[in-house]
């Protein structure tokens, strides 16, 4: 399985493209080239550096080297997911960290363990892209059902209030609100499901394929993957609203709204 090497002035080249693409953005006054040009530096400067990290990883073959990676992906993708919900409370981070580690890992331990079954189970050649694309997937669906959820609960004070003032236990009161919360966090990865392989070739299959996987072979990680996360993505949803409704009432089953 050969894939053609690329060189330095390959990826100038490729460079270009983003050079064309600033100066289409000038012609046309869109007034997006500063930021063209800071995402082009950052790509650049990320996955480079990523390159690097990895290389070393996978050089020392070592399960710290592969867990202290994973521990960086993760808490990257839980600072991320809490930025984008709007509460600002204290236990927030905590609270999407701990959701997305117990999911992910239950998923990956699960694939790579009972499916996948590597020589040894920390291999980085499986156990890192799989849990590079897990967590991204899962840091998108903890920050649209977590801002859902906190959005709707500051809209509805009243209602919230209505139904405890009638008898409602916070989980009942609460319970429609976190049902469309968490439906929202999955839209993403049904519309995944229900379009792969139609519109457009996914990226894992992608990459895959241009490595020279076979693929039939691909097709089947491909699949694995797109399981794998929509698990992620419903655990995930469903503790970080679980958190959130815990976290939105005090002792004496009453609203508080931070």
């Amino acid at each position: 399985m050969n894939i053609i090497q690329l060189t330095f002035a390959d990826l100038v080249s490729a460079l270009a493209l983003m050079g064309i693409v600033i100066a289409l953005s000038a012609w046309e006054k869109l007034g997006l080239e500063l930021k063209f040009a800071i995402a082009t530096g950052r790509t650049l400067l990320q996955v480079v550096v990523l390159g690097y990290i990895l290389d070393i990883v996978f050089t020392l073959h070592s399960m710290w080297a592969v867990l202290a990676m994973l521990a960086v992906m993760l808490s990257i993708a839980a600072i991320i997911a809490r930025n984008r919900i709007e509460q600002k409370n204290p236990f927030m981070l905590p609270l999407v960290w701990v959701s997305m580690l117990f999911s992910s890992t239950v998923a990956i331990m699960y694939i790579n363990l009972l499916i996948i079954q590597p020589k040894v189970w920390f291999e980085p050649q499986y156990l890192i892209p799989i849990a590079g694309m897990i967590l991204a997937s899962a840091m998108n669906a903890a920050a649209i059902a977590g801002e859902r959820l906190v959005k709707t609960i500051n809209s509805s004070q009243q209602e919230i209030e209505t139904h405890l003032s009638l008898g409602a236990s916070p989980q009942q009161a609460i319970r429609q609100y976190r049902q469309e919360a968490i439906r929202a966090g999955l839209i993403p990865s049904i519309n995944q499901m229900t379009i792969i392989a139609m519109i457009a070739i996914p990226t894992f299959f992608s990459g895959q394929l241009l490595s020279g996987v076979n693929p039939r072979e691909a097709a089947s990680y491909q699949i694995l993957i797109v399981f794998a996360i929509a698990f992620t993505n419903l655990l995930t949803s469903l503790l970080v609203t679980w958190g959130i409704c815990r976290q939105s009432f005090n002792s004496a089953a009453q609203l508080v709204v931070r």
